[in-house]
């Protein structure tokens, strides 16, 4: 139950040397890791190519079309965080552009992920500055209706909770449970590794067949080759 027009102040954030560690991983790695959830839908996409981010997560819950919420979240911002903004309902409109970019920025903020819609996509991009959202949208938004910061949010689909870590890239977006980054840090390391290893069988030329031995499986099946 949300309860709009609340800022929660007090953020647990996950520990900074598993948030440091998992910044080194790609999404699709981290998601795997951490046994296959926490990713948001792939409608949410980063709004220029090359923007990737991770940090911790200061969540806002959005009305449609209003973006106030958004300047009331960047007071809660600190260095390393990442505002993640969900919507009460469905809403595309351009809530967040180049100025709340410089805003964020000053804050210490790594970027941003909405449910919703981005403008002045070229100004941030020459910033350099991180969003991944479902929608482009020049539409502008008002500043009317109360909504709330640092609650849990569903975003995408995703549950996010104040002071989980985000990892988005050009794969899309996963939360990891601030409780859980030190071993999902782990877990991808140790993935990676065991990745490396299989990158240097598939360059020597073996076949996935061989290395996960397929061939066993598939004629029990009854896969049969015909000449």
């Amino acid at each position: 139950m949300h309860h709009l027009g609340v800022v929660h102040r007090t953020v647990d954030r996950a520990d900074p040397a598993a948030v440091e560690a998992l910044s080194r991983f790609g999404v699709a790695t981290v998601h795997e890791a951490m046994g296959r959830l926490g990713l948001m839908r792939p409608y949410i996409r980063p709004v220029y190519e090359g923007a990737r981010l991770c940090g911790t997560a200061v969540t806002v819950l959005l009305q449609p079309g209003d973006n106030w919420m958004l300047h009331v979240a960047a007071e809660q911002v600190r260095e390393g965080d990442v505002v993640v903004a969900g919507c009460t309902t469905e809403s595309e409109d351009g809530f967040f552009g180049e100025l709340l970019a410089t805003s964020l920025r000053a804050r210490g903020a790594r970027g941003l992920v909405i449910d919703g819609g981005c403008r002045d996509v070229d100004d941030l991009r020459r910033m350099d500055f991180p969003v991944f959202s479902r929608a482009v949208s020049a539409k502008g938004t008002v500043k009317a209706t109360l909504g709330s910061v640092n609650v849990p949010v569903v975003v995408a689909n995703a549950l996010v909770n104040p002071g989980d870590v985000i990892v988005a890239d050009a794969d899309g977006v996963v939360v990891v449970p601030a409780a859980r980054a030190p071993e999902v840090a782990e877990a991808s390391a140790r993935r990676e590794a065991a990745e490396e290893g299989k990158r240097e069988r598939f360059r020597a030329g073996e076949l996935g067949l061989d290395m996960y031995g397929m061939r066993g499986p598939l004629a029990e099946l009854g896969l049969t080759y015909v000449d």
